[in-house]
């Protein structure tokens, strides 16, 4: 095994979902009902996720489904609202030392370049695959096979670890050894024996 991916959001954040943690930041900033919030942006998530657009340019008709005028700004303020999982990251760098180490996300363009520098997530994860830049989400192999020519490995040499078993699947076809990690438990110590196991992390390596 050469190469570790892992998953954004579920996996290296302790939300589920990117859409959770923008949307819930933004009702308690605005006061707006979660729920208004939520259905404000769904209608967008798709092409936002599929880089066929960005939200500045529907920041307009979220404002209208908001029923209100809300400064941008409070969505950069969203994004770097994302709580980092902090045992996750000890666990890259952990196997950093000795293999590549690399994310590949179904996320929006403007929030993974955001996070990219508010994180530093290129000073421990490269390359960093997103949907939103490739036009394909990893129900797909396109997003996969991306990774692995930027990454220069096969699929039989890569683990990729996601907290939906459905973006599993995929992978697990190609060749890839796949983990589901359940971010509810968020069990990093299992993942690790697991990843032990097959000899990417030493005997005596403990993540924090």
């Amino acid at each position: 095994m050469k190469a570790v991916f892992f998953d954004y959001d579920g996996v290296l954040t302790t939300d589920k979902t990117g859409s959770l943690t923008t949307t819930r930041y933004l009702s308690k900033a605005t006061g707006i009902e979660l729920s208004a919030v939520k259905a404000a942006f769904s209608r967008h998530n798709t092409d936002l996720t599929l880089g066929r657009t960005t939200h500045a340019r529907v920041w307009h008709d979220i404002c209208d489904a908001l029923g209100q005028k809300v400064d941008i700004r409070l969505l950069f303020e969203a994004f770097e609202s994302t709580p980092m999982n902090t045992g996750m990251f000890s666990l890259a760098r952990e196997l950093k030392k000795k293999h590549l180490v690399g994310i590949i996300t179904d996320n929006k363009k403007d929030r993974i370049e955001h996070l990219k520098r508010h994180q530093m997530l290129e000073s421990l994860f490269s390359p960093i695959v997103v949907s939103a830049e490739i036009g394909a989400d990893k129900k797909s192999d396109e997003v996969f096979l991306h990774a692995l020519r930027v990454a220069g490995v096969s699929a039989k040499e890569t683990v990729f670890i996601d907290n939906s078993e459905d973006n599993l699947v995929a992978p697990g076809a190609l060749g890839f050894k796949t983990f589901f990690h359940d971010d509810e438990k968020n069990d990093i110590a299992a993942l690790s024996a697991a990843l032990r196991e097959l000899g990417l992390l030493a005997r005596d390596a403990q993540p924090a």
